[in-house]
């Protein structure tokens, strides 16, 4: 029978907060991880109680995530990221769109695509980006510069996970122009996107070759976790919107991070509240 522990995590982790939550898991011990973070040991992780402490943690703007005892980071073969709102805190094409005065317009169809209410991602990409013709190529750039920034956690995430071992993926329906920079950036193992198309020096609305959607995203993780041998409980996968469950899927850390509750909803764990590296504090050293 699998121990369980609880890990719970808030930027503002208060001693009193720690306390409620082993009195509701009835956690055996208590470690502090850190000032943010703390393990409550073998804690009871029936359904009711897991629904119970779920709840808890969403009142109290705590992230909580039941993890096998033992769980060790060095045991994961793959760390598979998407990049818009999840890497990163923008919707890249949103903003590259704001250049051309079509944010308005474009941010809505991201939107309704991310919640899941347009289930055609290569449809809603195709809509989208068709705003951008005739935009210079230099957008791009500024965008990069001026409102790209990584989520809290990103680098330390990624750092650790290839200290440990693991390789990473970032897999997006964004754009290569920012995956490929990011990739160099943190020195991610692997990257893969949709190619905007460019003729002289503009955009022409279109995008290059076949449309990286949800299932193109599942299928870039597939191959890439069979390239190394992962089984599905070493695969991490973190997402945001509706077009990343199908990866997610795939993974048995599945994380959604700040994400649509349909999202929320099928992930096995949730990062409402603490930064991308929340993700170490769930493992043992």
């Amino acid at each position: 029978m699998t121990t369980f522990n609880l890990v719970v995590q808030s930027p503002a982790l208060a001693s009193d907060l720690i306390e409620q939550a082993a009195a509701l898991s009835e956690a055996a011990g208590v470690q502090r991880i850190s000032t943010t973070a703390a393990r409550l040991l073998k804690v009871n992780d029936s359904v009711e109680t897991r629904a119970e402490l779920l709840a808890w943690g969403e009142r109290h703007a705590v992230d909580t995530a039941y993890i096998a005892a033992g769980s060790r980071l060095a045991d994961c073969k793959v760390l598979a990221m998407d990049m818009d709102s999840t890497l990163i805190n923008i919707e890249c094409i949103d903003e590259i769109a704001a250049f051309g005065g079509v944010k308005e317009q474009v941010a809505s169809i991201t939107e309704a695509a991310m919640r899941g209410e347009i289930k055609d991602f290569s449809d809603s990409l195709t809509r989208r980006v068709a705003f951008l013709r005739g935009l210079s190529a230099q957008v791009l750039q500024q965008v990069y510069e001026q409102k790209l920034r990584l989520n809290p956690g990103a680098e330390q995430l990624v750092s650790t996970a290839q200290q440990a071992g693991i390789k990473v993926l970032l897999v997006s329906g964004g754009f290569t122009f920012f995956t490929e920079k990011l990739k160099a950036r943190l020195g991610l193992d692997a990257a893969h996107a949709n190619v905007l198309e460019q003729e002289h020096g503009l955009l022409t609305g279109k995008v290059n070759g076949r449309i990286l959607d949800a299932q193109g995203k599942a299928d870039t993780l597939t191959a890439f976790a069979q390239a190394l041998g992962a089984q599905t409980h070493q695969i991490i996968a973190i997402g945001d919107g509706a077009n990343d469950l199908k990866m997610l899927g795939l993974a048995g850390y599945s994380v959604a991070y700040r994400a649509k509750p349909v999202v929320r909803a099928q992930a096995n764990y949730a990062l409402n509240f603490a930064g991308l590296d929340g993700v170490l504090n769930w493992f043992e050293t």
